[in-house]
């Protein structure tokens, strides 16, 4: 099987970095472009929050996944999106002296254009290629539709409210459907609900929305992450754990460098896993998406040649539960010109 269609790089366009914080200014290179959205963690300290930036919002408006707190300006944090990077400041976000870190980092278009498909105008930074959007829009609390530029129907979206202190991070992923929710701050079990995305799936130019305060209350500046799935490149999807240390395969068609899990059916963390962090078998080192943890070592999960396999009875892989995914490669299963990917 060949990716014809499919992303023979793809490192050009989602990538991870580590590095140590120095406490002083520095630039952080091996990204291997401009990143539109950085999202960055801390390794080693607890009490360090995820900090996420992107380049429509600007680079100083800081915002967490853990948290339900609004954007904050913060001037020492990422400072710039460079060519192979990005630059950060003293801040403990993002260059503690005493802490490691990990960035995600995605391109989008590296400029913004404005969107008129839905019936709320959108400012779009848009990568078709990749299928990854970054979109802001201003809410009206009432139903509406939002332009995405992606040209196919999203995935998964990733919501979160600009201003005001309390408001969650919905999550919309095709295998819940557009009747329910998760919540990327917490360890919910999926929610039923209709004011959120009106009960309407994403088509290939808008997404629809409710009248909820996290997704579209009152007349609030908010940010969206969309992402269409692309083969050899992302996958989206969905899994149910056998409860055996000889875990489920998920099968993606390619070699993860990046993987987000987090069960539907009952409660569970969003757990991020990366080609980086650890770079043998089995994966170890995982994240929280709604935690301000540490990392933890624990090794329950395989990066494979074309998939991912789970190596514990009951974490991701409790028997009969529901877990949704998040997958981005490190190289396709076979590239355009016949060329294998090894398993690690």
């Amino acid at each position: 099987m060949s990716y014809t269609n499919g992303l023979d790089k793809p490192t050009d366009y989602f990538n991870t970095v580590t590095y140590s914080g120095t406490g002083s200014t520095q630039s952080i290179t091996g990204v291997g472009f401009q990143p539109d959205w950085v999202w960055g963690k801390g390794r080693t300290l607890v009490g360090y929050n995820h900090g996420l930036v992107d380049s429509v919002r600007g680079v100083s408006k800081l915002i967490y996944s853990n948290l339900t707190e609004a954007e904050e300006t913060y001037s020492t944090g990422v400072t710039s999106f460079d060519s192979d990077g990005f630059s950060v400041g003293s801040g403990n976000v993002f260059n503690n002296g005493s802490n490691t870190y990990v960035a995600w980092n995605w391109l989008a278009s590296n400029t913004t254009t404005s969107n008129t498909d839905g019936s709320i105008t959108s400012t779009v930074s848009a990568n078709t290629t990749s299928g990854f959007s970054i979109v802001s829009y201003t809410s009206t609390g009432s139903n509406a539709t939002v332009g995405h530029g992606l040209g196919v129907a999203p995935s998964m979206m990733i919501f979160k409210r600009r201003s005001g202190d309390t408001e969650n991070w919905p999550v919309y992923h095709k295998d819940m459907g557009a009747t329910h929710i998760m919540l990327l701050n917490a360890t919910d079990a999926k929610s039923d609900t209709a004011t959120r995305f009106n009960d309407t799936e994403p088509t290939s130019s808008v997404f629809s929305l409710g009248t909820s305060g996290d997704t579209n209350g009152g007349t609030s500046p908010f940010i969206a992450y969309c992402f269409a799935e692309k083969k050899g490149y992302s996958k989206f999807g969905s899994y149910t754990g056998n409860g055996s240390t000889e875990g489920t395969f998920v099968y993606t068609g390619f070699s993860p460098s990046f993987v987000m899990l987090k069960r539907t059916n009952t409660t569970g963390s969003w757990t991020m896993y990366d080609n980086k962090r650890h770079t043998y078998n089995p994966n170890g080192e995982y994240l929280l998406a709604n935690s301000s943890g540490a990392s933890v070592d624990f090794d329950n999960v395989d990066f494979l040649s074309n998939g991912f396999k789970l190596r514990d009875a009951s974490f991701n892989n409790g028997s009969g539960d529901t877990i949704i995914y998040m997958c981005f490669a490190s190289s396709p299963f076979t590239t355009s010109t016949g060329i294998p990917t090894v398993a690690r």
